[in-house]
């Protein structure tokens, strides 16, 4: 016979349960109310174990989830910041083009000048006297 008076650690989950439904069909088929009772306490032990360890998973998983979004989050905003970077730096380079390229005009034209006023006073050097 067994003994209901000593405290047997059975294993949870799956096999806590369905060692539980044994107990709780043996209690049944011998009369023995209190094997059947400790079958069906193990038996939604084991239930609530399983539903435990199942929330948990859960649990885990929508922080997983929420620590990808976090970074994805994180990495768009590192990309958005490294795309003004770049658009700045060429805006300052298309800006240095333009200066380099207003002051070769410039120089182009001082020289056209001093061209245009060196054959001017070739072909009438008294009035620049």
């Amino acid at each position: 016979m067994t003994n209901h008076e000593t405290t047997e650690d059975t294993a949870g989950g799956a096999l806590g349960k369905l060692a539980g439904k044994a107990k709780a069909a043996a209690g049944s088929l011998l009369g023995d109310d209190d094997l059947a009772r400790e079958g069906r306490l193990q038996e939604a032990g084991s239930e609530a174990e399983i539903e435990a360890r199942r929330a948990e998973a859960e649990a885990r998983v929508e922080r997983d989830q929420a620590r990808v979004e976090e970074e994805k989050a994180e990495i768009e905003e590192e990309r958005r910041r490294l795309q003004a970077e770049v658009a700045a730096a060429d805006a300052e380079e298309r800006a240095e083009r333009d200066r380099f390229k207003k002051e070769a005009e410039a120089r182009e034209l001082e020289q056209a000048a001093a061209r245009a006023e060196a054959r001017a006073d070739k072909i009438d050097p008294e009035e620049n006297a």
